[in-house]
């Protein structure tokens, strides 16, 4: 049984950087940040479920080379506490009949989960940390407390990353948008998610400094920062793939982006075009259906239900369209059960979604992996929240090699040239914060 020791944080967000250079140091942690999407006085749907939670040093760890989901259920039931991790695109080959054999410049592991030595959890102005006393002392805790509660630096970011290469031109792109099309237009699909990869495969990128200053240009509910050993992930994404309370299940898949505006009066009429757009309205819904048919599978009869349909949420830089869907769990199925009914998540395949994905395997160029995956953790009380794997640097230290991807949905209406700005738009934070510019690969 953990025990729990609490604190008062002077500088709580400064608190939450040092935190991350801290994690940078050990062989393997993660925080979660939510950047304020936590408050209740506004009507944010996306809320994540504390101001920042971490976990610190791995006590058990989970990366199974095969029976990846059933591995990961044996080590939850063994341990019966906090697990912290992720689940890659790719262990879709797992549920369906499917194969990844495209090229894969990072070589993370399909799952990976681990039982944290210490856990911090912070909201509402307190900090509880939660530990083993046989693994760590309270003096240890204390020390690391003092010692990262302080006043952050405001030195400049420098990321000594230039460029990244491209693996598809525009006009590779655009032709394979077209072609996406043609399968649209004869039936086999309705929308698919397309997604290009950006890469530097020489690359010497300070991780944790990295998150912080892309935490500060652009500030998500869903933020991540997680290493193991030599992989790091550095995410901010906006989305959420599934929370769990109790018996209730929320799932909040984004379609629907566009760019803000610094004039208030534009930047409101920009929000109300989003919200019209037919376009981008007949994205969302597709993926609501087939959320409410994924989530139909594990749910008690009745009580599947779409709480907001299409809504419009700010965020630093972007409008993005969110749509809420609910549901309450049967009480046989677990965590593993709901990832075989929803996984992976409907807003990064398309549908129908297995057809969407075999389609997604002939046209991409890269082995997703962990990007439009998912990250989180799961409680002792079999409660859970996960990310969508969007917006995010992931990054083999040893291989020196950096990527991040963005995509789209591809319907009947799309036009290849605005997805392809889309795209642009969606890397923009990453590439500025970096500094860093687009190149063609050589």
């Amino acid at each position: 049984m953990r025990e729990i020791l609490k604190y008062d944080l002077a500088y709580p967000d400064d608190f939450a950087d040092h935190l991350t250079r801290y994690i940078e140091s050990l062989d393997c942690g993660i925080i979660l940040r939510s950047n304020s999407y936590l408050s209740k006085k506004d009507k944010q749907s996306v809320r994540s479920s504390y101001d920042f939670i971490a976990g610190l040093s791995a006590l058990t760890v989970c990366r199974p080379t095969k029976n990846k989901l059933s591995t990961l259920r044996e080590t939850y039931s063994d341990v019966n506490d906090w697990i912290f991790g992720y689940i890659g695109y790719d262990i879709k080959n797992e549920i369906e009949e499917l194969t990844s054999e495209n090229i894969d410049g990072l070589e993370f592991n399909d799952l990976f989960f681990f039982q944290p030595k210490v856990v911090m959890v912070f909201k509402e102005d307190k900090l509880n940390v939660k530990y083993f006393p046989n693994t760590t002392t309270v003096d240890e805790i204390n020390t690391l407390v003092v010692s990262l509660d302080r006043v952050g630096d405001s030195k400049d970011f420098i990321s000594g990353i230039k460029h990244f290469k491209r693996r598809f031109s525009k006009e590779e792109y655009i032709n394979t948008v077209n072609e996406i099309k043609s399968h649209i237009q004869r039936g086999d699909i309705y929308e698919m998610n397309f997604c290009q990869e950006f890469f530097n495969d020489d690359a010497d990128l300070r991780p944790a400094d990295t998150f912080i200053a892309l935490n500060r240009y652009s500030p998500t509910p869903f933020a991540t920062f997680l290493k193991k050993g030599n992989n790091y992930i550095i995410s901010a994404s906006p989305e959420r793939f599934l929370k769990k309370k109790g018996n209730v299940i929320v799932s909040q898949p984004i379609k629907g982006t566009i760019a803000r505006s610094i004039c208030p009066e534009e930047d409101e009429s920009i929000k109300q075009h989003l919200k019209n757009d037919p376009k981008e309205r007949a994205e969302n819904i597709m993926i609501v259906d087939l959320v409410r048919n994924d989530l139909s599978k594990i749910a008690e009869v009745g009580s599947v239900n779409v709480d907001e349909l299409c809504g419009v949420y700010p965020f630093r830089q972007l409008f993005q369209m969110i749509s809420t869907i609910s549901c309450k769990l049967k009480k046989e199925h677990d965590f593993v059960d709901v990832l075989l009914a929803t996984f992976p998540m409907g807003s990064m395949t398309g549908a129908p979604k297995i057809r969407a994905m075999q389609l997604i395997e002939h046209f991409e160029r890269t082995k997703r992996g962990l990007y439009s995956g998912s990250i989180g953790y799961i409680t002792p009380d079999h409660n859970f929240d996960m990310n969508v794997v969007i917006r995010t640097l992931l990054y083999n230290q040893e291989k020196k090699y950096l990527s991040f991807s963005v995509g789209g949905a591809i319907t009947i209406n799309s036009d290849p040239e605005k997805e392809y700005q889309e795209c642009l738009l969606k890397a923009r934070a990453i590439l500025t914060t970096l500094k860093a510019e687009i190149v063609d690969a050589e």
